[in-house]
């Protein structure tokens, strides 16, 4: 009885000893929820500025101009380049007097905005030429055709309103403007545009790396496309989230193979060399790479998280205890899953010429947007365990890019850059993450560290789909206020 009693006892001082626990863990959850409030950065406001007149009608004029990269490179229309060139030239000719420009590699860009300190680093500042090509079986799903560069409903509509024409020709207006008001930069700035960014950036933006290599330049920071400030980024945050990318998902594709002897449709065996490449692609589909917060989306999580209802703060104020939970309520999320792992895309497939003949080679290709901490060799170690079959062969084609390095977020060139945000969108929150596609600013790490993607203009989310989709367009509003970022920016970091 009385060894029942101690074990009574000691089973209460357990439970009291667990209940105790729960309780102070509770209270610092929810200690921390109530402390992990908004952060409010006070900035002085932007200088006075109005973009030019024309500077819609302009972006529309060079959205008429189909600078397309096509895939197959033998198909390239570099006339439509040289038109782009001439455009440019032409239309802003402070720019055109002013800076000293030249053609590298394959019809890009690079102009020169002489600095009058030649002791302080320069700045770079980037978008691309190129547009993708045009689905044909999607024209009637345009409302206005792809290169109309039509001015309606309050948007510049067509291919590279968004990516990345508007860019470009942004950066174009707020250094004609900056010229006509006298402006004179302390640090010199360059102008990289791009011509085959769409098609990996090979023979223009890498070739311009290359070029400021060879001369000595270590910029102050590269600034590319990647980042805006996006309207409805995540549900419960009902302010605009401007985001800047620190770093991006790295690119690889894989073909799986399967060959067989073939034959007739009529005496079939259990497995064809398609159903055997199916149930392959099944099993990397049924097999996802790994979901986990990385360092970039943890400093998005830390400011946007603040924003959010009191119950979703709880989980993001609480990273030390509950990530597991986290990251599987993001990985709910089409959108938010890509941000948090290696995505998988199975993207063609390729069988018999004809239904009743048996294939000898059945093929797929399938899309990887590779996540910084893990490399294409993982990648490809990843399928071929989960694939396991040796009548499957799995090797890379194409272009691979690694994830790229991870830029700095303490130093003044980052401090200049989100200064610059809030004095333009005073009503947007702030914060890193990281680019889910490619883009020419990887070419840059070499020569800087500081590489950033952001292009200052803002969109609702559902926009997010029109880039390489139908019905791409540009808000008139949104092109503008991206103007007024440059011309800060300019001011802010090279004035």
């Amino acid at each position: 009885q009385s060894r029942s009693q101690n074990s009574i006892r000691q089973m209460k001082r357990i439970l009291q000893v667990v209940l105790l626990l729960i309780v102070i863990v509770t209270g610092v959850v929810l200690a921390r929820a109530i402390s992990f409030t908004p952060r409010h950065v006070e900035v002085q406001p932007p200088v006075a500025f109005m973009p030019a007149a024309g500077a819609a009608e302009r972006l529309a004029r060079a959205i008429r101009i189909a600078t397309i990269s096509p895939s197959d490179s033998t198909q390239r229309d570099s006339t439509a380049f040289r038109a782009m060139h001439d455009f440019i030239f032409k239309s802003f000719p402070h720019v055109s007097s002013t800076l000293t420009h030249e053609i590298v590699g394959q019809d890009a860009l690079l102009y020169e905005w002489r600095g009058s300190d030649p002791l302080l680093a320069p700045v770079v500042l980037m978008g691309h030429m190129d547009v993708v090509p045009v689905d044909p079986g999607a024209l009637k799903l345009w409302k206005h055709a792809p290169f109309s560069g039509d001015i309606a409903d309050g948007f510049i509509w067509g291919r590279g309103a968004l990516d990345d024409k508007s860019t470009v020709m942004g950066l174009l207006e707020a250094a004609e403007s900056l010229i006509g008001e006298g402006f004179v930069p302390k640090r010199t700035i360059y102008l990289s545009f791009g011509a085959d960014e769409e098609v990996g950036g090979s023979k223009g933006a890498a070739r311009i790396a290359e070029v400021l290599k060879s001369r000595g330049v270590r910029p102050y920071f590269a600034l590319d496309e990647g980042g805006t400030v996006v309207d409805h980024a995540m549900d419960g945050v009902k302010r605009p989230v401007a985001v800047v990318g620190i770093a991006e998902k790295g690119y690889a594709t894989l073909e799986l193979s399967v060959r067989a002897d073939g034959g007739h449709s009529s005496i079939p065996p259990r497995h064809t060399a398609a159903g055997i490449l199916a149930a392959a692609i099944t099993r990397i589909e049924n097999n996802p790479l790994p979901a986990s917060i990385g360092p970039e989306m943890g400093q998005l999580f830390d400011v946007v998280g603040r924003e959010m209802p009191f119950v979703r703060r709880v989980l993001f104020a609480n990273r030390w205890l509950l990530d597991p939970v986290l990251e599987k309520v993001l990985a709910s999320n089409t959108a938010t899953d890509a941000m948090l792992r290696t995505t998988t895309a199975v993207t063609m497939l390729e069988g018999s010429p004809k239904d009743n003949i048996l294939p000898t080679l059945a093929k797929a290709t399938v899309n990887f947007r590779i996540v910084p901490g893990e490399t294409s060799a993982s990648v490809i170690a990843h399928v071929k365990t989960v694939v396991d079959d040796p009548r499957v062969e799995i090797i890379a084609v194409g272009t691979t890019f690694e994830p790229s390095l991870r830029s700095p977020t303490n130093d003044a060139a980052w401090s200049g850059l989100l200064t610059t945000i809030r004095q333009i969108y005073p009503e947007a929150v702030v914060g890193p993450y990281l680019v889910l596609g490619a883009t020419d600013s990887r070419y840059f790490r070499g020569i800087t560290p500081n590489v950033y993607r952001f292009t200052g203009n803002r969109i609702d989310i559902e926009d997010r789909n029109r880039i390489h989709g139908t019905n791409e367009r540009i808000a008139e509003k949104s092109y503008l206020d991206g103007i007024r970022f440059v011309h800060q920016l300019i001011r802010n970091t090279a004035g």
